[in-house]
């Protein structure tokens, strides 16, 4: 584990990561590890998209088979100053590839077969607390790093001699020590599934184990079930992890025979221990959630600390794209709406960290902002648009949620024009009652964006119709007509009289007595295009519908 020198704060290095991991998930294939330092990210390889990587990444070479794409990805991975590359295992290593890795100096791991890749990504993850935004000072509980549970699972492991896992109310696996291997199969695929699967937990529940576990405060000596479950061979110590009357979890070690006195004293300590821990990753969430918040504000809103907010998110020295994020403007009730937006704020985050590990998401008000990492090529708006488009089809209708992309922001300086086309794309998608279009750029709807804020200029001035349709709008008010009505629709039609008709429902001979009659009456001469467009601006900026 390698300290940072400003906040003394532990971080993982690729040896940290396979003590923990190894055997039991990854193996190094190739390459020392002592060299690699501190992992800056976790980032799955895309084959098809410019890769956008955090420093020392460790990368995760999903569905990569072919011996010549490897061998292109650590020349091109050694570039970009990675740490590693995680492979599916067995890993064939050629004279090539290890040349190739040993060039790049970008170690080479396998993934046991069986682990899936969502598994190692959200293990790693936890593992290198990458949540923890912004926290620059050294907390430590009991000696062990504030919140890490696999350093504590090591630690008790080693008090027990015995391999450990930290598992929550729903038995799943939090975090375990090293030496899975030397247990069972069932605890083999317990940490493969990161999940106590099914037919153990059902077990388990019938012959009453779990309520006895919760009842007691002293742990449970669990004989094998080889008669319903011939993989779990192994007897079982678990004790009940307890904040006052809460169960928060439970710490399971696969032992050879019971406790002594001595050793199971040290495992209630230890449930002490591991209660507050989990009780600071609990509360550390809301306040990591309330730090990001601000830090994203403080970046968006410009000025002196705007650099220094990039940097703690992990986003200074790189071109970001902001997204802003809204529902469309109802008259919902506000309670609902603020556990909706702060739903939609999590849903974000989750599916942006999926996507590079140092994107940002935060609600601001009613608008949950994203800052995504982009590389400087010319296409980076529009992949943030399929990301974009990728979440809310994910979303659903339900939410009926919009989304305004920003342009690429070079650095702090541009963010706040960056911010404002976001937003003035956000405000058209919210204006509109159709909801065909969910996503959209600045550019893609730029011309409707200066409709509105030319509504808002008359608004302020207190500007009323003038001309053809203040006239219009007296004769048809003194006489219920709708001449106002026909005006925009044969302006709409593009003087095509039969479609105008058909979409006010009348016949054509009908529409075109209502156009002479309006032409008249308003003082318009139809055939000249500065008179149109004075008309149609008007009809939409001074006397919408």
């Amino acid at each position: 584990m390698v300290l940072d020198p400003v906040s003394q704060r532990p971080h993982a290095s690729l040896g940290r990561v396979l003590d923990d991991l190894g055997t039991t998930l990854l193996e190094l294939v190739h390459g020392n590890v002592d060299r690699t330092g501190v992992i800056g990210g976790i980032t799955i390889h895309d084959p098809l998209e410019e890769p956008v990587l955090p420093q020392h990444a460790l990368v995760l070479g999903i569905g990569l088979h072919e011996q010549a794409e490897v061998v292109r990805l650590l020349h091109d991975l050694g570039r970009h100053e990675a740490t590693g590359l995680v492979l599916r295992a067995p890993v064939a290593l050629s004279r090539e590839l290890a040349a190739a890795a040993e060039e790049s100096g970008v170690a080479l791991l396998g993934l046991t077969p069986g682990a899936s890749w969502a598994q190692l990504a959200a293990m790693l993850r936890s593992l290198l607390a990458e949540d923890d935004v912004g926290d620059a000072g050294r907390e430590t509980l009991g000696g062990m790093p504030s919140g890490d549970l696999f350093a504590l699972a090591n630690a008790i492991a080693a008090l027990l001699d015995a391999p450990v896992t930290i598992e929550d109310r729903n038995w799943r696996v939090l975090a375990f020590s090293g030496g899975q291997d030397e247990a069972d199969a069932s605890r083999v695929a317990t940490i493969l599934g990161r999940q106590v699967p099914e037919r153990y937990s059902r077990v388990l529940t019938e012959l009453g184990v779990f309520r006895t576990l919760y009842r007691n405060d002293r742990p449970l000596y669990i004989e094998p079930v080889t008669e319903t479950l011939d993989s779990f061979t192994m007897p079982r110590v678990a004790v009940a992890v307890r904040a006052g009357d809460e169960i928060l979890g439970s710490i399971w070690a696969a032992v050879s025979a019971p406790l002594s006195e001595e050793r199971t004293v040290a495992l209630c300590d230890a449930a002490k221990l591991v209660a507050l821990h989990m009780l600071r990753i609990r509360a550390g969430a809301d306040v990591a959630r309330r730090l990001r918040t601000d830090l994203l504000s403080t970046a968006l809103e410009g000025g002196a600390g705007a650099r220094d907010a990039l940097h703690r998110l992990g986003l200074a020295d790189q071109p970001v794209v902001v997204l802003a994020m809204a529902t469309p403007d109802s008259t919902g009730a506000e309670a609902t709406a603020v556990t909706e937006r702060q739903r939609l704020a999590d849903g974000l985050a989750m599916h942006l960290n999926a996507v590079h590990s140092r994107c940002a998401a935060a609600l601001l008000g009613d608008v949950v902002y994203g800052l995504i990492p982009v590389s400087r090529e010319d296409e980076a708006e529009r992949r943030v648009v399929r990301i974009a488009t990728d979440f809310l089809d994910r979303v659903g209708d339900r939410t009926r949620a919009v989304i305004g992309i920003g342009p690429r922001a070079q650095d702090a300086a541009d963010l706040v024009a960056a911010r404002a086309s976001a937003d003035r794309a956000l405000r058209v998608l919210r204006s509109r009652k159709d909801g065909v279009r969910r996503v959209a750029r600045l550019v893609d709807v730029h011309v409707e964006a200066l409709v509105l804020e030319l509504r808002d200029l008359v608004a302020a001035r207190g500007d009323g119709p003038t001309g053809t349709v203040a006239r219009l709008l007296a004769y048809d008010a003194e006489h219920g007509s709708a001449l106002v009505g026909t005006l925009r629709a044969w302006l709409d039609a593009f003087g095509d009289v039969v479609g105008a008709a058909s979409s006010m429902g009348v016949h054509p001979n009908t529409f075109r007595y209502r156009l002479r009659r309006l032409a008249e009456v308003g003082d318009i001469d139809l055939a000249d295009p500065e008179a149109r467009f004075a008309a149609m601006l008007q009809l939409r900026v001074v006397a919408p519908a």
